[in-house]
């Protein structure tokens, strides 16, 4: 079965994507839930339409995603955090910490649209954490995570 995404869905698509999944997943949990639409002819024109009007917002967004980006590009983090004699942490650093640090910068970058290559960091040193700015920007920011 073909929808339209009216959201973003991690592992599926992004919002007005058309994707092709099973009938079962769409009508039972996507289009009661109110994340999806039935791909029919009429809905496709409505999403056409839509899209054709959003493009251009849709353009500048990315651009102001791109300028973004390239201050990002820059900025190095230090995060303090309570530490054992061995360096371990009480607790673990996760993406509220980076996007506090963030704000101090001065970037309002929301915690959900950071993300860590490693699972869990539960240890000082440094770290590489990955914002989505737009679906199409990603930036890396290198922080480092320091005893207090």
């Amino acid at each position: 079965m073909e929808i339209i995404l009216k959201q973003d869905i991690a592992n599926l698509g992004y919002k007005d994507d058309i994707v092709r999944v099973k009938d079962g997943y769409a009508r039972n949990y996507l289009i009661p839930k109110g994340l999806a639409v039935n791909a029919t002819s009429s809905e496709r024109k409505k999403h056409a339409e839509n899209i054709k009007q959003r493009a251009h917002k849709e353009a500048k967004l990315k651009e102001e995603a791109l300028e973004i980006a390239e201050k990002l590009k820059t900025i190095a983090l230090t995060i303090g955090a309570k530490t054992s004699s061995k360096g371990k942490i009480f607790g673990s650093v996760n993406t509220i910490q980076v996007a506090e640090a963030l704000k101090e910068k001065g970037f309002e970058i929301d915690r959900k649209s950071i993300t860590f290559r490693e699972e869990i960091i539960k240890e000082v040193g440094k770290y590489t954490a990955d914002i989505k700015l737009h679906k199409e920007v990603t930036v890396e920011i290198p922080f480092e995570i320091v005893s207090e």
